[in-house]
Parts: structure tokens; sequence; C-alpha cells
């Protein structure tokens, strides 16, 4: 009964294998062979609440409660923060940022940041972009990359530029300019 399993799960993988490869293999040459790649630069800016009644950044996860250090080494946050137009949080909200951040250095502040940007407005709406990368926030311009998108952003791939606009010591709330420069189809 065992080897029947094996040999049942190792023929299913491989037929989905096959069958990924074919079918990944003619999408893309379609997609792209009629398409053209194109710069899309754009900024927002990214409100993070952690106070107040409506808080748009949670925590899910916070240091272990023997850890001393003062880098938040451990935390970890849940976001889906407003994009707008301008720093003002009243200004025209054209997206979110949904995902988390994490703190994952012990000899500095540096975050773990993996978060879509949510388009809702323009010509852009209903599609993302995805960063994954080290925000190490106390530098003045702090560089991540874009590793991917969906609907009008598919393929796409690029970087973003993140820089402090405004840091409230008293409430943590924050809002970062991020300047987005995105090639894709």
């Amino acid at each position: 009964m065992a080897s029947f399993l094996s040999l049942f799960l190792i023929s299913s993988l491989t037929l989905a294998a096959v069958l990924i490869s074919v079918t990944g293999e003619t999408l893309e040459s379609d997609f792209l062979h009629h398409k053209k790649e194109k710069l899309t630069h754009f900024r927002v800016y990214w409100h993070d609440i952690v106070s107040g009644q409506d808080p748009t950044s949670v925590p899910i996860m916070n240091p272990p409660k023997n850890y001393t250090g003062a880098t938040g080494f451990g935390l970890m946050r849940m976001i889906d923060n407003p994009l707008t137009l301008a720093p003002i949080l009243s200004s025209k909200m054209v997206g979110r940022a949904q995902g988390f951040y994490a703190a994952t250095s012990k000899e500095e502040i540096g975050l773990l940041m993996a978060m879509n940007f949510a388009i809702i407005d323009g010509k852009y709406n209903g599609s993302t972009i995805t960063v994954l990368g080290r925000n190490s926030v106390f530098d003045k311009v702090r560089e991540m990359p874009v590793i991917g998108g969906s609907g009008l952003f598919r393929f796409a791939r690029g970087y973003v530029q993140a820089r402090t606009h405004v840091f409230d010591l008293k409430t943590g709330n924050a809002v970062v300019e991020y300047n987005c420069y995105v090639l894709h189809y």
C-alpha cells in the first residue's frame, strides 16, 4: 500500500509539473509577444496609524518578554495603510498598503516589509504591486524591490524609494513618501 501511495504521489506531482510548465510557457509567450514593456513612476504617501480608535497598523506579535534590546526585534504588525496623493491623510486616497512589517534586526531598527500596494483609483484601479525588502527606518532614503504585481502591473519588477515625511514620537504614527518605479507590460 505504501509503495502504491508513493507511486501515485510521484506520478501526480510529475503530471502537475508538466502541466504547469507547458501552460505557463504558452501563456507567457503569447502575453509577452504582444506587449511592450514600459516604466511607470508614481508617488504616494503611506500613512502608518498605530494609535487612536481606528489604527491601520496593529501588532500581531510582540518581542519575547526576555528580550531587552531597544530595536523591537521580534515585533510584527499587520497593516492596511492608506496611500494618498499628498502627505495629509485627508488628501485623495488612491490605494492601500496591505501586508505586514516585522522588526528583524537586533542591532538597529530594521524592518522586513512585505506588502501589496492595492490601487483603487484611476488607470491602475484594481492593480497591485508587491514590495518585499529591508527597511532601515533611520536611513534618509530606503530602497526596496518590487517583486511582482497584478492587473496592469502583471510581470512587474522595479523598486521603491521610501523617505520618512513625518514620524510622531508621541503617537508612533508615521507618514512615508514612496516613489515607485515599476517596469511592466
